[in-house]
């Protein structure tokens, strides 16, 4: 029996989940908006300030005393779970909107643990994922930053790697930069770690005071070649911090690699967000008697609140949902997986075969930042998704409506959404959703999608039609995102099972199954707060990173994986760790990785080795004999606790068959034709198709067609782009992305382009017409040409 409460919350950028289990082994769940409200649905007012609401949580008595309404008026008491609510003034309306002024995962813990805000919450196992940093950076909103940075590379956060934001734009926006101010100082080193110029303690204390005049207070180092010698660069935030800085980040601590772009970049970026995550992270731990909570990290491990750094918190709630689909998939007996996880404002897909494989560059609005990340992909593809006609064509997403003003449907003003769409056409319920719902607003956005086509000369299709077509827009971006974790990696979708979770996962996973090739879907019991359940699973974790750069052959790797496990060790306080030893390598001059695991430190080289050619003939198609040796690029050694064993789940007869729709309040389950349901011992449901796909949905509608066939086409010249970008050796085409990729029709005609430098594809349409009239081309035929009459572009070449 446990003593104290374990409470998982994983905020994200629409809702906040809570999962709990009290002292005494009972679960509780809840979910509430993430800008800390609880909204309830007013049925009736009586006598004295109560009001009876449709509340469908299961609230203590008089937990939300000390809310306060958006009117004003607060909460004196409530009553039979949340269903009674006695206020001390009037409130407006029929939607009550409460709030006690916390942090969204303090809220959801005093909602499970009946804790009301005269209270401190007790002692705990507190542990919270979430995207604060994430959504700090795409709302631009993080701290006033003083760069300090090597002299003669000021602008080059300006500058980055000259890649144009905006390609086929004759007019290009002035690039976003996020320090306040740039500061060129003395202090270089050479290649080798060698000073060339020595800090000067005089003209850095002098900037920094000039920066504290205006404001600032907040700075990142950035020292050329520092991840050499990083006293280098603490020297110079020693003075800073002396001078009155409260938060500085060095380069060489937050990215210890080669590198100078992207290291400065990700110093920049953590103190940018440093005091936007400690504000966070600050409330969280105030709100709590004693102890400090755990955070999710981008890597999917646990890290106490006063070690965590921002830069570790860009992926941290969707890395908590892949931790829990892997403990699902474990359970149900599946290897191969590909994790489904859609949210009110993005989808994350990942692919899970055997241990989780990770990426080390992440890419989040103005923001670059090197630091280890679950391999997860991210879509602008979730519930709130706007469906809008823009420029002459429907467009659902990238924008989202957010938690505020949210879908329409939410009745404060919002836009058409996916989540509209699937109210309007059945596939959810209004009553028991969780929050208020209502068709009407939805229906008057839908009148205006109408009246906009109509006004550009379209011919609008049915409503249902309509609804249609924008809910397969939706699923094929959805498609394509998991076409890039599987198809672009060198794996089918069709071998592995589909698990579905986030509020509207389930909701959309057989028809996205369906656009696969995919027959199986694992739905969890906790679908709807799998992100915050996953924490549960998750284990306290750390990293240690050696940057290598050297021939594979005679380099000491166990000698140095032995190094890096015993400062990782060191660093969790874990007796028997699980370790996991990973390393990158390239041919040499190649700029793409592959990573590798091994399951023991010994013979690394010739297992490395032999690793390394069948993932390269895996990826690529082709054998690596250019003759070029093999790099070791970077040694890592990851570290953890042990894994808690679970019980498995096993599956009973169907129990139905689709179109069905099965709902609770924190997620929608559609069950499509031609797919039956069976259910599991463990809450989960089992879905598999029985029946062929007839998909007739979007024929005869010009503007769906058009949108759902361009989504496709546009993943199709994006593998490409990816593809190219891995086997090069020039820098020009790896970081500038100098090429062009497009699909052309039959008569050599451009049908789509990648957002790749469009510089070349005047030419191509040239080439493929050229080439056609010499040779008979059949399937898979190769034409390599650089002929100016035949539309080469360059001749130096």
């Amino acid at each position: 029996m446990e003593t104290q409460w374990k409470v998982r919350v994983d905020t994200g950028g629409t809702f906040t989940d809570a999962w709990a289990l009290d002292p005494l082994g009972r679960e509780r769940r809840i979910k509430v908006l993430s800008d800390g409200s609880l909204v309830l649905e007013i049925s009736a007012r009586g006598d004295d300030g109560w009001l009876d609401t449709k509340c469908p949580l299961d609230l203590a008595d008089d937990v939300l005393t000390g809310f306060v309404s958006d009117g004003g008026s607060r909460v004196l008491s409530n009553r039979e779970r949340g269903r009674r609510i006695r206020m001390d003034g009037p409130v407006e309306g029929n939607v009550l909107t409460l709030r006690s002024g916390e942090e969204p995962p303090v809220v959801a813990a005093r909602l499970l643990m009946g804790v009301p805000v005269s209270r401190k919450l007790p002692e705990m196992d507190f542990r919270v994922a979430t995207t604060r940093g994430t959504n700090a950076l795409l709302e631009r909103k993080g701290a006033p930053t003083a760069l300090f940075i090597t002299r003669g590379f000021a602008d080059l956060p300006i500058l980055r790697d000259q890649r144009r934001t905006h390609l086929f734009s004759l007019s290009q926006p002035e690039p976003e930069v996020l320090p306040s101010r740039i500061v060129g100082i003395k202090g270089r080193l050479d290649a080798s770690g060698e000073i060339l110029e020595a800090p000067d303690e005089a003209e850095i204390r002098a900037a920094a005071r000039e920066c504290l005049t205006d404001g600032i207070r907040v700075a990142a180092v950035a020292l050329l070649h520092s991840w050499r010698r990083p006293e280098f660069e603490e020297q110079v935030a020693g003075w800073l911090i002396e001078e009155g800085f409260e938060i500085v980040s060095t380069s060489s601590s937050v990215a210890p690699v080669i590198g100078f772009l992207g290291r400065m970049e990700t110093a920049v970026a953590d103190a940018w967000l440093s005091p936007v995550m400690q504000e966070f992270i600050g409330g969280v731990r105030s709100s709590m008697e004693s102890g400090e909570p755990t955070l999710m990290t981008s890597a999917g491990g646990l890290v106490p609140a006063s070690s965590y750094r921002a830069k570790d918190s860009l992926l941290s709630g969707p890395a908590g949902g892949l931790v829990g689909a892997a403990s699902v998939a474990r359970a149900a007996g599946f290897e191969k997986v590909i994790a489904f996880d859609m949210g009110g404002t993005s989808t994350d897909v990942a692919r899970i075969d055997g241990p989780f494989s990770y990426r080390y560059e992440l890419e989040i609005g103005p923001a670059r930042v090197l630091a280890p990340a679950l391999k997860i992909h991210t879509v602008a593809a979730g519930g709130g998704s706007i469906c809008r006609w823009h420029l002459g064509r429907l467009e659902v997403g990238p924008e989202s409506a957010g938690a505020s003003p949210g879908p329409a449907c939410y009745g404060r003003g919002g836009p058409l959404t996916v989540t509209d769409v699937n109210l309007l056409l059945g596939l959810m319920r209004a009553e028991g959703a969780g929050i208020p719902l209502d068709e009407v607003p939805a229906r008057a956005r839908l009148l205006e999608l109408r009246n906009a086509m109509s006004a550009d000369g379209i011919e609008v299709p049915s409503d249902r039609k309509l609804l249609e077509g924008l809910r397969r827009i939706a699923i094929e971006k959805m498609a394509e995102a998991i076409r890039t974790v599987s198809v672009r990696e060198g794996a089918v979708p069709g071998d592995h099972v589909l698990l579905a979770f986030g509020g509207a996962g389930p909701q959309h996973a057989c028809a996205v199954a369906d656009r696969l090739g995919v027959s199986r879907v694992i739905v969890p019991g906790d679908a709807g707060l799998l992100s915050a359940r996953g924490l549960d699973h998750a284990c306290r974790q750390e990293t240690s990173t050696l940057q290598v750069l050297r021939p594979l052959s005679g380099f000491p790797i166990t000698e140095s994986w032995s190094r890096l496990t015993s400062e990782a060790i060191e660093r969790l306080g874990e007796e028997t760790p699980v370790i996991r030893w990973l390393a990158a390598l390239c041919l040499e001059g190649q700029g793409t990785a592959i990573d590798l695991e091994l399951t023991s430190p010994e013979d690394a080289e010739v297992a490395l080795c032999r690793h390394f050619h069948e993932a390269y003939q895996a990826l690529y198609g082709f054998p690596a004999t250019t003759g070029r040796a093999i790099e070791l690029v970077s040694l890592r050694v990851i570290v953890e606790e042990p894994a808690r064993p679970g019980a498995d789940e096993h599956f009973g007869c169907v129990e139905a068959e689709g179109p069905q729709v099965l709902q609770d309040r924190f997620s929608t389950c559609v069950i499509e034709s031609g797919w039956t349901m069976k259910r599991g011992d463990r809450g989960s449901l089992f879905l598999e198709r029985f029946a062929t796909l007839n998909d007739e949905s979007v024929k005869g509608s010009t503007g769906i067609e058009d949108a759902v066939f361009r989504s496709r086409f546009e993943g199709i010249v994006g593998d490409m782009g990816a593809l190219l970008r891995r086997t090069a050796l020039s820098t020009n085409i790896r970081e500038r992305l100098d090429y062009s990729c497009a699909l052309l029709d039959a008569e050599g005609k451009l049908v789509v382009s990648a957002p790749h430098v469009p510089v070349h594809l005047g030419a191509l349409g040239v080439c493929v017409r050229e080439v056609a009239a010499r040779f008979d081309l059949g399937p898979r035929d190769l034409v390599v040409v650089n002929h100016p009459a035949f539309g080469g572009s360059h001749l130096p070449d």
